[in-house]
């Protein structure tokens, strides 16, 4: 017995890693843009948004590596077989989103490094510069090094940004951000942030596309199939520590910069000169060092993984059930040429729109949350239905608290068309 449950800790340690890649791709422009601004515009109100946005995307996520490791496929082959309408629903989301959060998460990379570096070069060439070497460690280390890599850098990142927060809080500024009002949330304006908050908080609906193709790679690289209970404890790994992190920049927000009267700027330099600048007035001008790697690393993680991920989701929309020897060149011969001009494209969208960054990050974030229910729908029906082994799919009473989530996500589309259109 102790050496089944000794095999079995084993088998589920071997299944980390496409998590971390998850964590690595969340922990990014929601957390250090989004969450920052809601704290720091708003306070601890807004803390109940970052918790229902969490929690109303949990299912629907881990659905994701869950299928994957139940039937050997991941959600593009799902869609397939689901019917036309479900997988070109897809295809459009991701056509429609993939260049603008490309550029958004590329652009608010290239403004930190600025910052950290101070070299004078501009966003524009900061950018061509991170997906260049974005582009290489893909292409020469693979999905072994990406994987490696993640696990570095959300490490590092949790550590370095919970100092933070515990620093932030010993400044004694927590009675201040207490007793300063926040404003109205029920404005356009505010209605809108709230929607792009959760759009983005921790990661959008079509991460979960990402993160099966990621768990059925890693079944590849450990030549052994990935079981449901490894998939979920790799899941929760990944989404748990995207959604602390995502608090702990909230919480710095809060502490920081809430009631400071300073408005952020849409240049992407100065959003991240300003972000740091007052760090250091707070905490000390000791911290800006440690803020500016912690900001930085968490951006690189993104571009790395997003750099990675539509290419190989680009790649499986043709024939994602296939996988012969032949198809599998095919793929990478497609991932290779999609990993250039996806890059190539978003660059071509920051040359116009780089110094407006917040406009660029609230409208990805924004379509994210708009398409959220279609996703969190299909990705139900795929778990429950027939395509999933009775065995693994959800119980009762998770299929319930997955409808609830559901319902929440519908509602809060409903709400923000009305107050957009109608109001």
């Amino acid at each position: 017995m102790k050496q089944k449950n000794t095999s079995s800790k084993t088998s589920i340690l071997k299944s980390i890693g496409p998590g971390f890649l998850l964590a690595g791709a969340a922990i990014g422009v929601s957390h250090l843009v989004q969450a920052t601004r809601a704290g720091a515009d708003y306070g601890f109100i807004l803390i109940w948004v970052l918790i229902i946005a969490c929690i109303s995307k949990y299912p629907f996520l881990e659905f994701g590596p869950r299928l994957a490791a139940g039937t050997g496929n991941h959600l593009i082959t799902g869609y397939k077989k689901l019917g036309k309408f479900p997988y070109w629903i897809y295809i459009l989301i991701t056509i429609g989103n993939m260049f603008i959060i490309q550029a958004a998460v590329t652009i608010v990379t290239a403004g930190l490094a600025e910052r950290l570096f101070n070299f004078g070069w501009s966003p524009f060439l900061w950018s061509g510069i991170i997906l260049i070497a974005c582009i290489a460690l893909l292409l020469i280390g693979k999905y072994p090094g990406l994987d490696k890599s993640m696990k570095v850098i959300v490490t590092l990142l949790t550590f370095a940004t919970l100092a933070a927060v515990i620093m932030a809080f010993g400044a004694g500024t927590v009675n201040d951000a207490l007793t300063t009002e926040s404003p109205s949330l029920w404005t356009t304006a505010s209605l809108g942030f709230i929607i792009a908050f959760m759009g983005w908080m921790p990661i959008p609906l079509d991460a979960s596309v990402w993160h099966s193709i990621w768990t059925k790679e890693k079944a590849v690289q450990n030549k052994q199939k990935i079981s449901v209970k490894g998939a979920f404890a790799d899941f929760n790994v990944g989404y748990l520590s995207a959604a602390f992190i995502g608090l702990l920049f909230f919480l710095l927000g809060v502490l920081v910069m809430f009631g400071s009267g300073t408005s952020f700027s849409s240049n992407s330099v100065e959003f991240s000169s300003q972000l740091v600048e007052l760090y250091g007035k707070t905490l000390g001008e000791w911290s800006k060092p440690l803020i500016s790697v912690a900001a930085f690393v968490t951006m690189l993680s993104t571009v790395l993984t997003v750099t990675d991920a539509y290419p190989r989701v680009i790649s499986e929309l043709k024939n994602p059930e296939k996988e012969k020897p032949e198809d599998k060149k095919e793929k990478w011969k497609i991932y290779r040429i999609s990993i250039f001009i996806i890059p190539v494209l978003s660059l071509s969208i920051l040359y116009f729109l780089s110094g407006s960054f917040t406009i660029l990050v609230d409208f990805a974030a924004g379509l994210s949350f708009l398409s959220a229910p279609f996703l969190a729908w299909f990705n139900y029906k795929l778990v429950t239905g027939k395509q999933m082994p009775e065995k693994h799919r959800p119980g009762k009473n998770y299929r319930v608290f997955s409808l609830i989530c559901f319902a929440l996500l519908v509602v809060f589309n409903f709400v923000y068309l009305y107050y957009t259109f109608l109001s």
